[in-house]
């Protein structure tokens, strides 16, 4: 039985034992006072079903593949137990792909049964390894299934009136709840540490200093010693700025749009405009940012370099301001929905006070209510900031590849989001400066968003109004 199946068959059974616990709960209830209520004790067999049995699929899916493997190489002839690991990790993935290519043909092609090349080995291989994947499909699904009947059998075993029931639910989801939020902060601290240490690594090749403060980008190195290679130049400064240029025209484009249509929907427009501009404006966020690289490249770019044409200026094909315009038009959500949140849950009695002591409604809106939603409208700035620092395909597309140290809108600069794409594109050596340089970069990019963010959280909650 395959892993969607399997879940689905615990679900019910984990829905099957709800309702026996919550029936059985109830005729007990009918002759002494129970503890709690019927359909706790249904939570709580249920709860016992499925934590459990899920926990055993979880782990035998992830755990069953690499030991499926091992297996299937321990068999394998000792001329290719005896190749080299590269060698050996190639082989192990040609007869993966090939058991995945006769699971689908549902045959082994008769020739390669009776060559005697490593083909037929693999074949051979592949054989074993779709026979043991299905006996561990089967034994996952009966132990899976076992465990969930059993778990249901004992628990409704434990179904007493006395049985604090609702006790042992509420420390279940409180346990959930903490493993949720333990796994999100894990992972963050994952991915912080995997990047630091690849940031390291780099750092034993390239002092510190040259890189946070040196003026000239080129990654390129010579990677063998008969090679010519690049300069080898790993200043990030060029970087930093074209990053910091493109946010910069984005926010000039986002903030006031951004801030002004949340105004007018939070204060001017009628509940039926609102109900129909409202979406309508937040689908801007749900665009996948490929089109707005699209939109960029084929469209705002060549408008922005004719036009400059057109007054005797001259403008790259891939300029700073066409990538920021359209990211500009991408983060207009971010800061609109955020302000308009904001605004909206200024008290109404600080407009009632404002318009009885005879202001107008635009002097109520310019010297009440945006001093009162300040600080929410500030934090959502900041975050829409971070968003525009951390975006990738739009300057990908529309800014250039060029690491040039310029404040000129009109040039072709480069960002640090692109130059890890480009970093990492294509074959490299791993341990290499130039490898190791993205995640240097993806480092210090997470130090600038974790700074925005962390600036906006301490904005809001300094400056934050609190009204009864």
């Amino acid at each position: 039985m395959d892993t969607l199946p399997l879940v689905l068959t615990v679900g019910l059974l984990a829905l099957a034992g709800f309702f026996a616990g919550k029936h059985k709960a109830r005729l007990a209830s009918t002759q002494v006072r129970s503890h709690s209520r019927p359909h706790y004790h249904g939570y709580l067999v249920a709860l016992w079903t499925l934590i459990p049995a899920l926990l055993v699929v979880m782990v035998w899916s992830f755990a069953s593949e690499s030991v499926i493997t091992r297996l299937v190489v321990a068999e394998l002839p000792a001329r290719i137990q005896q190749m080299p690991a590269s060698e050996k990790s190639l082989f192990t993935n040609e007869f993966k792909n090939l058991a995945n290519e006769i699971d689908v043909k549902k045959h082994i092609p008769t020739e390669a049964i009776k060559s005697s090349d490593s083909t037929a080995v693999a074949y051979q291989a592949a054989q074993r390894y779709i026979q043991l994947t299905r006996l561990s499909q089967q034994l996952k699904a009966a132990v899976t299934l076992s465990l969930a009947a059993l778990l249901i059998w004992f628990t409704l075993h434990r179904v007493q009136p006395q049985l604090k029931a609702r006790n042992s639910v509420e420390t279940i989801i409180k346990g959930l709840m903490i493993v949720s939020a333990s796994i999100a902060i894990l992972t963050t601290v994952g991915i912080v540490f995997s990047v630091l240490f690849e940031a390291l690594a780099f750092f034993r090749h390239v002092p510190p200093g040259e890189f946070l403060f040196g003026t000239h980008w080129s990654p390129q190195t010579a990677i063998r010693a008969d090679q010519v290679g690049g300069s080898g130049s790993f200043g990030a400064i060029p970087l930093l700025t074209g990053t910091l240029l493109i946010s910069a025209i984005a926010l000039v484009v986002a903030v006031p749009l951004g801030l002004f249509s949340a105004i007018y929907l939070a204060e001017y427009a009628s509940p039926g405009i609102r109900t129909v501009a409202k979406p309508v404006m937040e689908v801007l966020a749900g665009i996948p940012t490929v089109v707005y690289g699209f939109f960029a490249a084929l469209t705002v770019a060549p408008f922005i370099r004719e036009t400059a044409e057109s007054f005797g200026i001259s403008a790259s094909s891939e300029s700073a301001l066409a990538a920021g315009l359209v990211m500009g038009i991408m983060i207009i959500p971010f800061v609109s929905s955020l302000s308009d949140d904001v605004i909206s849950a200024v008290p109404a009695i600080l407009r009632d006070g404002s318009y009885a002591l005879g202001a107008t409604k635009s002097e109520t809106i310019r010297k009440v209510v945006i001093p009162a939603a300040l600080p929410g409208i500030v934090g959502g700035v900041l975050l829409a900031a971070s968003r525009a620092i951390g975006e990738t395909m739009i300057v990908v597309m529309a800014a250039g590849l060029a690491a040039k140290l310029t404040l000129n809108p009109l040039d072709s600069v480069t960002t640090i989001t692109t130059q890890i794409v480009t970093l990492l594109t294509g074959d490299q050596a791993f341990d290499s400066p130039k490898t190791l340089a993205a995640f240097a970069l993806g480092l210090g990019l997470f130090v600038v968003t974790l700074t925005l963010n962390i600036l906006s959280l301490h904005v809001v909650r300094k400056y934050r109004e609190q009204y009864e």
